[in-house]
């Protein structure tokens, strides 16, 4: 394990930290340029886009998923009937793909054939759906099937901590006369948080390597308008041929991961100190 770690992880984040620094095009190249393919890169319109619509799918997704996926939780927290069943349904989409996950809201969402062309045909002839086509609406179709994908498992791992709750808390809130929502809001959430921030951190990733969805989606368009940062790594190593940029875009990714994780680890690693 410590070889793979060593080889594999450090090795590779080495060897393309290195190359990023260099003018390689299809194949490596050990010419030095300094920080050249970094100017390029925040110098380039198509990668300032995708750092953008990157940013505003991650903040609506992340605030969208922890509050849906919260009240999902609760909601299945209330040992409601047939709570597998439902839990199985919610969770259900995060057992797809992102590819079919996008094939399938493209087809949704497509103004030809999909919701907006079958609630015209109900009699709304003056109703409209075509956000896949929208440069300014795009990016948030994408959420929705983001939103529909993760919610499920985010909702699991919440479910988890509320059940991780010691029932002498929900005794003695009752005995106080705590309503249920200011317990879950004021008492239960803060005994969560090791659960919330470990959530966070796995969708925060997530949302950084995004690309299958966009793939399938969108395609990066309308023009550029849906582009992200791991669409343009891929262009650009395998379709440009310019391997120095796409490990300097690629490298700007990786320290977005650190910047989510390394908050994480100092929080979850810190040391206990017991009065």
């Amino acid at each position: 394990m410590i070889m793979t770690v060593l080889i594999v992880f450090v090795g590779c984040t080495a060897w393309t930290i290195f190359y990023s620094f260099t003018n390689s095009r299809s194949l490596p190249s050990g010419e030095l340029v300094g920080f050249d393919q970094y100017t390029r890169l925040f110098s380039n319109r198509r990668w300032n886009a995708s750092v953008i619509n990157i940013m505003t799918y991650g903040v609506t997704s992340l605030c969208f998923t922890m509050v849906v996926g919260f009240l999902l939780a609760v909601f299945m927290d209330q040992k409601i009937r047939f709570e597998s069943a439902f839990r199985t349904i919610f969770l259900y989409p995060f057992a797809l793909s992102f590819i079919v996950t996008g094939l399938v809201w493209q087809w949704i969402m497509n103004p030809a054939f999909g919701l907006q062309e079958t609630v015209q045909n109900w009699g709304f002839t003056s109703f409209t759906f075509d956000w896949l086509k929208n440069r300014n609406m795009v990016i948030y179709a994408l959420v929705i099937a983001g939103l529909w994908q993760g919610t499920g498992f985010v909702m699991v791992l919440l479910l988890a901590g509320l059940r991780g709750i010691d029932e002498e808390i929900w005794k003695a809130a009752r005995v106080d006369g705590i309503s249920t929502w200011r317990t879950y809001l004021f008492i239960v959430l803060p005994m969560m948080r090791g659960v919330i921030v470990t959530t966070l951190v796995i969708v925060g990733s997530g949302i950084v390597r995004l690309y299958d969805l966009v793939v399938a989606m969108t395609q990066g368009g309308p023009g550029i308008s849906s582009e992200v940062p791991a669409k343009y790594v891929y262009n650009y190593m395998f379709g440009a041929g310019n391997l120095g940029q796409g490990l300097a875009a690629s490298s700007v990714m990786l320290l977005t991961v650190f910047i989510i994780l390394i908050p994480w680890m100092l929080i979850e690693f810190r040391p206990k100190h017991h009065s």
